[in-house]
């Protein structure tokens, strides 16, 4: 594509991006589109699902009464070709080939050349965009790239019209239904009924929310003072800098001041308040509208000003944000909303007016997912089209079993819903039954559950829920709930309190895993690819100061106890583990030295998380006494698949084959050397996986303490020839969702329906 072509391409995605409707887009599309390409005709036809046709919403060069009312079925026409193969047709003579239609309403019959691209979103076909000629003649490839990448930037914006409503065919756009299903990926299983809460991160414009003011004579105030606050920061700044800067490089500060006078941006903001916008949401639109002006200029000094007024809009957002913070108030049954919600965040927040969470970005297992679900609050991730900043305080229904939202939901919906939540209560009920039982199978043979532990309230769940022991405790928690590294004596504490409550039981402390998605809010990671990064073993080998303050804590917590194991994670080399048991050597002996005390040396183990682990068992053994798999990383890796990705989260699944061989196979690489071994990824809570892992001959099975009932449950009603014979026979299956099918039939079949997420229960 030439510097031009690209010029053109980045002027048309800014115009369709500063739209204000998705009919507005398409107009912008088909006339900068004919101009650029010096065509006759270019038309976008989108695809009405429930009608099965493809309706021309757009276009320049035709008829304009046939635009919103000319249609074809999604069989007829080259556009329905061009639909029907999901790829590019190009010809220079469209009337003679067998699928033209001719359409009188079009006045398309005297346009020989045809050239049609389908608009593609997730692999589903949204529309097709069409430039015709009166000319007979090829489109060059160059034509082609252009348009594919065009349609490539449309599809997004015409998924989020669809998502929100706003497509219908009469062309006028309409506000979001009072009724509207999204669609994202089940992270943590569970009801919830409750209203919105945005949880927006602070001076991030594109968050906020849109809202009503409840005072306006309020907002007008707040917004004063932050406009105050951010002249003075300001004038500050351009007097620190009179010795550093030149004059002509300090002028950006009078030019934010002068945008600040009361008859510039402060005018219209307060213009917006009191129209009955909140402060915020006022900052919000007319920054965002400013910048569209000036993302669109020819002038390149005037489109990069756009980063400044970002700037400007951030300070005054920042001020405001300091005056009120109301925006992370929770009431009972607040369901958490936003775009990516941290870890951090979540556990700095009451949990236990935390009715459920939804967010657009993530996926099932990231590490935000994983504290939820040891929480026990219902969560979707990955709702691409959630409509965030629209939702604030709007009803809600989170079915997390099937990764539904459903905003304002009708009465019979909610009534239905209410049904399946006192379902799930009686469930839970029955479930209580095994808290004192033992994980034993019809035939005799035990299994040790553990829990994985981060928070006290895991542990009390843990204790309380019969857990044999802790299979992972994740010591990057208590970092992340501070604003620094925690001291030794800190960490001690901690740990000592993890201990104590486990006495004459294993626990499994992992030592510090950051990186990837669990970032210290004080400790920011940067990296193009986090997942093959400087993360766990990686991070804290490179800083052995963090690492032996990390070991000393823990041997001092152990003092008496004698119940610690230590587990490295993100192992990928012996060498790495060689240079770890010589600090935790050192440290072993510098700490009895210190306390003057003996100290059981504890145990040591390696996270199987890097598939060149699974292959170097053997060499391992010779230097660790134990093995713990973290299945979701491992499923990642074996996959390529980035857990934390909601595009690609369809192609993650710990029931793939290729992941239950690997495991089969490390099992008896372990025993085979007398090494224990056992997996603490969630896999291992899930009722169906733990079930073939009981086969496999895993020593235990460590999971969140929410699930360790339902796996006792079923552990409880599974005789292990039956585990046996179903590993045996979803190994020979090629498909992760044929797994899932055959297991599931299993746990049906044997009074078990309960355990499979509830699905025979659910709203379809």
């Amino acid at each position: 594509m030439s510097n031009m072509q690209l010029e053109t391409l980045r002027r048309i995605v800014q115009e369709i991006n500063a739209s204000t409707s998705l009919h507005e887009s398409l107009d912008i599309m088909v006339n900068q589109v004919a101009e650029a390409m010096h065509v006759d005709v270019c038309s976008i036809y989108l695809l009405d699902e429930r009608n099965q046709r493809y309706l021309l919403m757009a276009s320049k060069g035709l008829k304009p009464e046939a635009v919103g009312h000319v249609s074809l079925q999604t069989g007829e026409g080259l556009v329905g070709l061009v639909g029907q193969r999901e790829e590019i047709v190009n010809l220079d003579n469209a009337p003679k080939h067998e699928r033209f239609m001719y359409l009188p309403e079009t006045g398309e019959e005297i346009y020989n050349s045809f050239l049609g691209v389908p608009v593609m979103y997730r692999r589903k076909v949204m529309g097709v965009l069409v430039v015709q000629n009166k000319e007979s003649q090829d489109f060059s490839e160059a034509a082609e790239s252009f348009l594919v990448t065009l349609c490539a930037q449309l599809s997004g914006v015409i998924a989020h019209a669809h998502a929100v409503g706003n497509i219908d065919v009469c062309r006028k756009p309409s506000n979001l239904p009072a009724y509207k299903t999204f669609q994202g990926v089940s992270g943590s299983g569970g009801i919830a009924i409750g209203r919105a809460v945005i949880l927006y991160p602070p001076a991030d414009l594109s968050a906020v929310p849109d809202r009503e003011a409840d005072d306006i004579s309020e907002e007008l105030t707040l917004l004063d003072g932050a406009l105050t606050a951010v002249r003075e920061e300001i004038q500050s700044l351009d007097d620190k800098m009179q010795d550093a800067l030149m004059a002509e490089e300090r002028a950006l500060f009078s030019v934010f001041l002068r945008m600040l006078d009361e008859n510039a941006l402060p005018a219209e903001i307060k213009e917006l308040i009191r129209e009955g916008h909140w402060a915020q949401g006022a900052v919000r639109i007319v920054i965002e509208n400013h910048v569209a002006q000036f993302a669109q200029m020819e002038d390149e000094y005037l489109r990069e000003r756009v980063s400044d007024l970002k700037d400007l809009g951030r300070r005054i957002l920042a001020k405001l944000q300091e005056a009120d913070e109301s925006h992370r108030e929770l009431t009972d049954e607040s369901i958490l909303i936003g775009e990516e919600i941290s870890t951090a965040a979540l556990v700095e927040l009451p949990v236990d007016k935390i009715a459920a969470i939804v967010t657009t970005e993530g996926a099932m297992n990231s590490h935000m997912v994983i504290v939820a679900r040891a929480l026990g609050i219902p969560t979707v991730v990955g709702v691409t089209e959630l409509p965030i900043n629209t939702l604030d305080d709007v009803e809600m229904i989170v079915d997390a079993h099937q990764g539904r939202v459903f905003i304002n939901p009708p009465r019979r919906l909610r009534t239905r819903y209410k049904e399946i939540q006192k379902e799930e209560e009686q469930i839970a009920k029955d479930l209580r039954q095994y808290e004192t039982k033992d994980a034993i199978t019809p035939d005799g043979i035990a299994v040790r559950l553990f829990v994985n532990t981060g928070l006290m309230i895991d542990v009390v769940r843990g204790v309380q829920r019969g857990a044999k022991g802790v299979g992972l405790y994740r010591s990057e928690i208590p970092f992340m709930l501070r604003d620094r590294f925690p001291g030794e004596e800190e960490q001690r504490s901690i740990y000592r309190q993890q201990l104590s409550h486990f006495a004459n039981k294993p626990v499994v402390m992992r030592t510090l895993d950051i990186g990837a998605d669990k970032d210290l809010p004080y400790f920011s990671i940067e990296e193009e690819n986090s997942a093959l990064g400087w993360r766990g073993i990686r991070f804290t080998l490179d800083h052995p100061e963090i690492f032996s303050s990390q070991i000393r804590a823990m041997l001092k917590a152990s003092i008496g106890l004698n119940n610690l194991h230590i587990l490295l994670p993100m192992v990928t080399s012996v060498s790495e583990v060689e240079e770890a048991l010589y600090l935790l050597e050192r440290d072993w002996i510098a700490v009895q030295e210190e306390e003057q005390v003996k100290i059981t040396k504890p145990k040591i183990g390696i996270m199987v998380e890097v598939p060149s682990v699974l292959h170097q068992i053997d060499e391992f053994s010779e230097f660790v006494d134990f093995f713990s798999v973290g299945s979701n990383d491992l499923t990642q890796y074996l996959l390529a698949v980035d857990r934390n990705n909601p595009r690609v989260a369809n192609v993650y699944s710990h029931l793939h084959p290729a992941v239950l061989r690997a495991l089969t196979r490390l099992v008896a690489d372990c025993h085979r050397n007398e090494k224990p071994v056992s997996i603490c990824g969630e896999m291992a809570g899930d009722p169906l996986s733990a079930v073939l892992l009981m086969a496999m001959g895993f020593n235990t099975l460590s999971m969140s303490s929410s699930n360790i009932l339902r796996v006792r449950k079923t552990i409880c009603h599974v005789p292990l020839t039956d585990a046996q014979d179903l590993l045996e026979h979803v190994l020979k299956l090629d498909n992760p969702l044929m797994v899932k099918s055959w297991l599931e039939h299993y746990f049906r079949k044997h009074g078990l329906a309960d355990m499979v997420k509830g699905a025979s229960r659910l709203v379809t």
